[in-house]
């Protein structure tokens, strides 16, 4: 079981403050053990969508006995909560389900209680109704708060009416020191064939090292491609992973031949499966690579500087455009975003985000000039003024680079660096 990520966050208590630091691991369990937590994650999916089902029923009801304005009919349905929702469903269990462990029902309908509970904050990132579960998902996944550590051993809950015998029930083996003997619910979950286990330790805010602080600051522009920092650029996608993202193309179309044989369906062949699996071991690779990178390069930013400055890109409406979907999605601006955040609050940096609409590109790093109008840079540069893509030309006359073309992506990052000293300039122009 090798661990793969981290993440913390602060919770006060009357003692003291409590660190919850979650480590991922990948888990390799036995043929056994995969089947019991690949059915514990479709249990979980069936809880779910049931629980969201009559959530919906619940909800439509009551909807229309308030526009009704009847007592009587107000009184008849009542708004759903999770604990109505859930004693519904554990009414009405069916035999079958009393082979799984009954947290799971318990957990899932937690988890949609606080999707409704977004739904009505219009300030969530991914506001919406809650949606079904499908089991094409490319993660599939379920909760446990009746895990157990033993041993540097971490044990899954077993149902006492489960159809794995007790004696083939098996643990899965850390490969490092618990960082404490206290943790909360653990997520499983499975991506790409593989099985991961986060769990969340809680850790004395006492006993976790710190930083030294360094007085500087930084600001990073992210791009498709590449991060501009103070003290340079960083190569997000580098020739190996070009190569590795090729072999994905060829795969992807191997496959696409390889699904029809003899005019039917071949999902299940021996040739569809082999490809399938060097497809998933290249994400794999991929991913890995991007990962290991992004790693090292948030732990120099929170070693090097005090306040560190990024955009807050719209991730989800640029992997809406089909021209930079691909590049914004292998870049991972929003895995840079969420590692950096939470590396900032571990080791008591100042990470500020610069407002959507602050014009990074457009202001001038020297005399702070705002371009507008046809003067602007497009991603095809500017026509008025016949620059490239890649080069920023000041027009204001007062300004010392007056006329002259500088780096853009350079220029964007030292407007940036600006609110580290200015934050009342953090606001759209």
């Amino acid at each position: 079981m090798t661990a793969k990520a981290e993440e913390v966050k602060l919770e006060e208590t009357e003692e003291s403050t409590t660190v919850i630091q979650t480590r991922v691991y990948e888990l390799h369990p036995n043929k056994v053990m995969r089947q019991a937590l690949d059915e514990a994650c479709d249990y979980r999916r069936y809880c779910f969508n049931q629980g969201l089902a009559l959530w919906n029923e619940m909800y439509e009801a009551r909807r229309i006995a308030k526009a009704t304005k009847q007592k009587a009919l107000l009184k008849a349905y009542p708004s759903p909560t999770e604990r109505k929702v859930r004693d519904e469903l554990v009414a009405n269990k069916a035999d079958w389900q009393y082979q799984y462990s009954a947290h799971l029902l318990q957990l899932a309908i937690t988890d949609l209680a606080n999707a409704w509970s977004n739904f009505f904050n219009k300030a969530q990132p991914d506001w919406g109704k809650p949606k079904f579960k499908s089991k094409k998902a490319p993660r599939q996944g379920f909760k446990s708060d009746q895990s157990k550590i033993k041993d540097g051993i971490l044990y899954l809950e077993r149902a006492r009416e489960s159809t794995i015998p007790k004696d083939q029930w098996r643990g899965f083996k850390l490969n490092e020191e618990p960082l404490s003997e206290e943790f909360g619910v653990v997520s499983y979950f499975k991506e790409k064939g593989r099985y991961y286990a986060a769990i969340p330790y809680k850790i004395k805010a006492e006993n976790i090292k710190t930083l030294d602080k360094t007085g500087k600051a930084t600001a990073v522009d992210v791009n498709v491609g590449h991060f501009d920092y103070t003290d340079g650029r960083i190569v997000v996608l580098p020739k190996r992973l070009n190569r590795v993202y090729k072999r994905i193309k060829h795969y992807q179309r191997q496959l696409a031949k390889k699904r029809v044989e003899n005019g039917q369906a071949a999902y299940n062949s021996k040739n569809y499966l082999k490809t399938k699996a060097k497809l998933q071991a290249c994400y794999r690779k991929a991913g890995n690579i991007q990962n290991n990178l992004m790693q090292k390069f948030t732990t120099e930013l929170v070693k090097d500087y005090d306040k560190i400055v990024i955009e807050s890109l719209s991730v989800k409406g640029m992997l809406m455009s089909h021209v930079a979907s691909k590049g914004v999605h292998r870049s991972m601006f929003g895995k840079f975003k969420q590692i950096l955040t939470y590396k900032c609050n571990w080791y008591d940096k100042e990470l500020i985000l610069a407002n959507k609409l602050y014009p990074s590109t457009q202001r001038c790093a020297v005399c702070g000039n705002v371009k507008n109008g046809d003067d602007k840079i497009t991603l095809y540069g500017n026509e008025k003024h016949g620059t490239k893509h890649n080069e920023y030309v000041c027009y204001n006359e007062k300004c010392p680079n007056y006329n002259k073309a500088v780096d853009r992506d350079k220029n964007a990052m030292l407007s940036l660096l600006a609110l580290a000293e200015h934050p009342e300039l953090n606001h759209a122009l």
